[in-house]
């Protein structure tokens, strides 16, 4: 989901305003890699539902609502009813929705298999099945990493590693990304005649149509660390949620269920750029929002592997931060 616009939350407008500019970049972005990969990566660009079930919801719904528009965001209210007019398989009583224009969605897996395509057609070498075992070090700075037992020297080693960054050998400091494990499933709609057609976010679950029929429900936010199992609980959770704002679902066929792993920061925004250490650039911790972020992300940290050049957008998400913040306590 590309939901720069109806995430945002008080007390991150640092965030909002590097989500917001990473959303702008979607379409150029997904055009450009299409013709580089010479494959769709799924951007739909119907728009996003925001759906309360209740009163409650409702008036939580508009306490978002105004604070968004405050900040330039552009949305719609709506009734329960126009919400329907948009999405008919909604729940018949509704309280309210919020429609967002510019709030869209790409398929994630298409994007990583274009990612490759076009990363391999420009001369890169990837190596896959490989672990990353440790940063290599000397005079101060890194030079390399170890892959699978050999030795990879380089003039700059972006750190990239999702979840796992934190358990790269050889970092010289502990690094506060974590995984923060997330349950989800995908249900089978019918593509010629699909249950939804925008994204629709509801009080415990979102649900994100894709063309080839599969309707996406997700997902838990749990602390539990790498643990890959699919638990009864979360999925009974995802489920019902869904099924009160599309009470239609429990018609459609469980096709997938699977789990994975956010990159968390402390603050669970990422960490970009650089790390204190001559060689080592950092481009983690973006736990929700990492699809969202792909096009600044790949902006910002080029400029300064190439050109020394640090982003004003990408100056709040640095890792000295969190020493700052320390320090601030103190």
């Amino acid at each position: 989901m590309l939901a720069a616009g109806v995430e945002a939350e008080p007390g991150e407008l640092d965030l909002l305003a590097l989500n917001r500019r990473s959303q702008d970049q979607w379409p150029d972005f997904a055009a450009e890699l299409e013709r580089a990969a010479g494959i769709s990566v799924g951007l739909r660009q119907e728009g996003t539902i925001v759906a309360a079930l209740t009163r409650d919801d409702a008036a939580q719904l508009r306490f978002a609502y105004d604070f968004q528009r405050q900040h330039g965001i552009a949305l719609e209210f709506l009734t329960g009813s126009e919400a329907r007019r948009r999405e008919p398989h909604l729940h018949p009583n509704l309280a309210a929705a919020v429609f967002s224009p510019a709030d869209h969605q790409v398929d994630n897996r298409l994007l990583v298999r274009a990612l490759e395509r076009a990363f391999v057609a420009a001369g890169g070498t990837l190596r896959t099945h490989a672990p990353v075992e440790a940063l290599e070090t000397g005079d101060g700075r890194v030079t390399g990493v170890r892959v699978a037992g050999s030795r990879h020297d380089a003039d700059v080693v972006v750190l990239a590693a999702g979840a796992w960054s934190g358990q790269v050998g050889g970092l010289p400091a502990p690094l506060p990304v974590r995984p923060v494990k997330g349950q989800m499933l995908a249900l089978r709609m019918d593509p010629a005649a699909p249950l939804l057609s925008h994204v629709v976010w509801a009080p415990k679950a979102y649900l994100v149509p894709r063309r080839d029929g599969r309707l996406i429900v997700g997902a838990t936010t749990e602390e539990r660390g790498f643990d890959p199992n699919l638990t009864a609980g979360g999925i009974l959770a995802l489920l019902e949620g869904a099924w009160r704002a599309v009470p239609g679902i429990e018609e459609l066929p469980i096709d997938e269920m699977w789990v994975g792993f956010r990159p968390g920061s402390r603050d669970d925004a990422p960490v970009l750029g650089p790390s204190g250490v001559p060689g080592l650039v950092l481009a983690t911790g973006h736990h929700r929002n990492g699809i969202l972020l792909t096009p600044v992300t790949a902006e910002t940290v080029a400029r300064y592997v190439l050109e020394g050049e640090v982003d004003p957008v990408i100056e709040p998400f640095a890792l000295a931060r969190f020493g700052a913040r320390a320090r601030e306590r103190a």
